[in-house]
C-alpha cells in the first residue's frame, strides 16, 4: 500500500491550532466553573482562585525552558509528550475527588500547557518562510482568539447541564484525536547546537516569572502590602534580575535575551505585550460587569462577549490579504487606536442599555485587535533565524503571558479601588457601574499606549514578511514582487 505523506504545513498548522485551543481554552473554561467546584468540594470562594493560579504558574515555570526543549529532543517528540501530559491531567483533573488533588492535576496539566503554545509556534515559523507568515498568522490567530471566547459559553453549557467535572473531560477526545495525528504526519526537527541545559537560568526565569505571576494575579484581591503578595513581588523581580545578568554572560542561555537587541522582535513584543494586557484585561472585566454588574447568567455573559471572537476571525482575513501592500506600521497603529475609541464605549454602557449594544462594541475590539494581532505575530519574526526561532518564541510567549497577568492585574486593581459595590439609599449593598467603567477606561489608556509603542515599528525591518506573489503576466521577471514600504 503506497503511504502519502501530509503536507507538513498543513499538519503542523492542523496540531498547533487543536494544541494551542484546548490550551488556551482551558484558561478561561475553567473560571465559569469554579463557584460550582467551590460548593461541590467545599472551598470557600477566597480559595478557590488555587485552581487557576496553579495552572498560570506552572505554565510560567515551563514556558522559559520550552525553547531549549523542542531543540534539545525534537519539537515533534516534545509536543507530543506534551500533548499526552495535556490529556491525561485534564481526564484526573475531571476525576480528583477532593481539592488538593485538583489543584495538583492543574499544576501538571498548567506544566503541559506551558509546553504546547512556544514549541507549537516554533514548528511554524520553521514550516513557513517569512513571507508566507502573514498566511500563518491569520491561522495562528484563530485558536489565541476563539479559545478564550469559547471557553465561557461552553463551560456554561456544560456546568448547567452536565457538572464542572466536564469542563476538563471535553479536552481527552480532542487531545486523543490531536496526539494520534501528530504522532503520524508531524514532521520532526531539532537544531543541532542546542547545547547544554542551562540549569541555573531555567530556576531563576521559572520561579521568578512564577513568583511575579502570582503577586499579580493575587495583588487586587488580598491587597498589594499583604505581606505574601509583597514578598513574592520583591522575590520575583529580584530573581528576574539576577536571571538577566546571568543569561547575558553565558554563551548558551536558555532564554538568548540578546533577541531583543534586534529591534524589530523587541518592538513587535512590547505591543504584544501591552495590547494583550488590554485586551485580556477586557476580556476578564466584561463577564463581571454582566454577571456582578448587571446581574445577567453566566450563559448570557458568555453569548455577550462572544461577539469578540467572530469580529477577530472576519478582520483577521482582511489584515491578512492588505498586510504586504501596507505594513505593519499603520495597520498595528490604527487597529490599536480604533480599539481604544470602542473600549472607551464600553465604559458608557448602563443598567437600561441593550446588551445589543454591548455586543457590536465587543465585535468591533475583537475586529480592530486583529490589526494588531496579525501584524505582530508576522513581523516579530521577520528577521529572526531558523536556530533561533526555538528560543525567540519561548521568549514571546513568556512576554505574553506577563502581559495578560498584567492587564488582570492592573484592570483588577482599578475595579477594586473605586469598589465594585456602594450602599443605595435604602442601605442595600448594590453593584457600583461605576468601578467597572474605570476598568473599562484603564484598559482603553492601556490600548493607546500599545498604539504609540506600534509607531516606533519599521515597514523596512519586516519587508521579508511583505513579499508578495503575484500571477506571472508574461514577462518572466514579474513572477515575484517585492515591495518595500518606506518608514515614516
Amino acid at each position: 500500500m503506497h503511504h502519502r505523506q501530509l503536507d507538513p504545513k498543513v499538519s503542523v498548522c492542523i496540531v498547533f491550532v487543536v494544541g494551542m485551543f484546548m490550551s488556551i481554552m482551558d484558561g478561561t473554561i475553567v473560571n465559569v466553573a469554579l463557584p460550582s467546584i467551590g460548593h461541590q468540594l467545599g472551598v470557600s470562594s477566597t480559595s478557590i482562585d488555587a485552581v487557576v493560579v496553579a495552572y498560570l504558574l506552572s505554565l510560567a515555570v515551563i514556558i522559559p525552558a520550552s525553547g531549549w526543549l523542542g531543540d534539545r529532543w525534537g519539537t515533534k517528540r516534545v509536543f507530543i509528550i506534551a500533548l499526552a501530559l495535556f490529556t491525561i491531567t485534564s481526564a484526573l483533573c475531571g476525576l480528583a475527588s477532593n481539592f488538593t488533588l485538583l489543584v495538583f492535576f492543574r499544576f501538571l496539566q498548567g506544566a503541559a500547557g506551558g509546553a504546547l503554545a512556544p514549541v507549537g509556534t516554533a514548528m511554524l515559523y520553521r514550516t513557513f518562510p517569512p513571507a508566507e507568515r502573514v498566511r500563518v498568522s491569520s491561522i495562528l490567530i484563530i485558536p489565541t482568539v476563539i479559545a478564550p471566547a469559547t471557553g465561557p459559553v461552553l463551560g456554561g453549557l456544560l456546568v448547567d447541564s452536565l457538572s464542572w467535572r466536564w469542563v476538563f473531560f471535553v479536552n481527552v477526545p480532542i487531545g486523543i484525536a490531536a496526539f494520534l495525528f501528530a504522532i503520524f504526519f508531524l514532521p520532526e526537527h531539532r537544531e543541532p547546537k542546542a547545547g547544554r541545559f542551562d540549569l541555573p537560568g531555567f530556576l531563576l526565569a521559572g520561579i521568578g516569572l512564577a513568583l511575579a505571576l502570582y503577586a499579580l494575579s493575587e495583588g487586587p484581591t488580598s491587597g498589594w502590602t499583604s505581606p505574601i503578595v509583597l514578598s513574592c513581588a520583591l522575590v520575583g523581580l529580584v530573581l528576574l534580575s539576577a536571571f538577566v545578568v546571568v543569561e547575558l554572560r553565558k554563551r548558551e542561555p536558555l532564554l538568548d535575551l540578546y533577541l531583543l537587541s534586534n529591534r524589530l522582535f523587541c518592538i513587535a513584543n512590547l505591543v504584544s505585550l501591552v495590547s494583550s494586557a488590554g485586551f485580556l484585561g477586557v476580556l476578564f472585566i466584561a463577564p463581571l460587569f454582566l454577571q456582578q454588574g448587571l446581574g445577567v447568567t453566566p450563559l448570557i455573559s458568555g453569548l455577550t462577549t462572544f461577539p469578540e471572537a467572530l469580529g477577530v476571525l472576519l478582520s483577521s482575513q482582511i489584515v491578512a490579504r492588505i498586510y504586504p501592500r501596507i505594513g505593519p506600521r499603520r495597520l498595528m497603529a490604527g487597529g490599536l487606536t480604533g480599539v481604544t475609541i470602542v473600549i472607551g464605549l464600553l465604559s458608557l454602557i448602563g443598567p437600561n442599555t441593550s446588551l445589543w449594544l454591548m455586543r457590536v462594541l465587543i465585535f468591533l475590539t475583537g475586529a480592530g485587535m486583529a490589526f494588531a494581532f496579525v501584524p505582530v505575530q508576522t513581523a516579530a519574526f521577520a528577521t529572526i533565524s531558523s536556530a533561533d526561532t526555538g528560543r525567540a518564541s519561548a521568549l514571546s510567549n513568556a512576554l505574553r503571558q506577563l502581559g495578560s497577568a498584567l492587564g488582570v492585574a492592573v484592570l483588577g486593581e482599578v475595579l477594586s479601588a473605586v469598589g465594585p459595590t456602594q450602599l443605595s439609599a435604602t442601605g442595600k449593598v448594590v453593584p457600583n457601574l461605576a468601578a467597572y467603567h474605570a476598568a473599562f477606561l484603564a484598559a482603553a489608556v492601556l490600548m493607546l499606549l500599545a498604539a504609540g509603542i506600534a509607531l516606533a515599528v519599521s515597514d523596512r525591518d519586516a519587508a521579508p514578511s511583505m513579499y508578495r506573489q503575484t500571477k506571472p503576466s508574461g514577462d518572466a521577471d514579474t513572477s515575484e514582487e517585492t515591495i518595500f514600504v518606506e518608514a515614516g
